[in-house]
């Protein structure tokens, strides 16, 4: 069974309170919080102010996703704000060995994303010291974008790698998940399913989360 991480970038940002109360109540496992700078990405979402707020109401961990440059310099503020997984992008951090450490020092747990063009194996030297592997399956930035046919090969090589190493980190797959390609992303090794729009664009939220765990 497959954990869900909505992702709160798709709620109603004039409700905010409303749709972290409808998470509470669902079957989510985790609520997604994409944090994006403009920079490293080219959209602007939401910074430390909106997560707190988040963090308020939620019953659920906040699996936070810094998709900023320079990550080092707000890991404090957002495990302040709320997170309990702070996963940092392999692209945007030169020195990620220190900045997994740095995660794992403020008692978060410590997570890696790569964007779709990026090979599994450069997180081979890492791989020991990280709770949560993300696999982009989307170009980040923008949600409601198709999903990435290769995301599945990606999923299974590091599944691999995961149990070659004897590992325990989980594998999250953000991009276009939806009831057509999950139950082949969980076959593939994928443990946590990151839904944005096909969770809140859905006729029923709770039924949509519901099914996305049966996978």
């Amino acid at each position: 069974m497959a954990a869900v991480a909505p992702s709160i970038l798709a709620a109603d940002f004039a409700n905010l309170q409303r749709d972290v109360e409808m998470l509470n109540n669902s079957e989510a496992d985790y609520i997604h919080v994409d944090i994006m700078d403009g920079m490293f990405v080219p959209n602007i979402s939401f910074g430390l102010p909106v997560c707190e707020a988040i963090n308020r109401h939620a019953k659920k961990p906040l699996d936070v996703h810094l998709m900023i440059e320079q990550p080092d310099r707000y890991l404090e503020n957002f495990r302040d704000a709320g997170a309990s997984i702070l996963t940092v992008h392999y692209e945007a951090c030169t020195h990620l060995h220190r900045t997994i450490q740095l995660i794992k020092e403020l008692g978060v747990k410590p997570g890696v994303a790569l964007n779709p063009h990026t090979p599994v194996e450069v997180l081979s030297e890492i791989l020991p010291d990280l709770s949560l592997v993300l696999i982009m399956s989307v170009n980040p930035g923008f949600g409601g974008q198709k999903f990435i046919e290769n995301t599945y090969r990606k999923i299974y090589k590091l599944n691999y790698m995961r149990e070659e190493l004897g590992c325990d980190f989980k594998i999250e797959v953000d991009g276009g998940v939806n009831n057509t390609n999950a139950k082949l992303l969980v076959e593939n090794g994928a443990d946590i399913l990151v839904a944005g729009s096909f969770v809140f664009n859905s006729a029923n939220p709770f039924e949509t989360i519901a099914e996305l765990r049966k996978n």
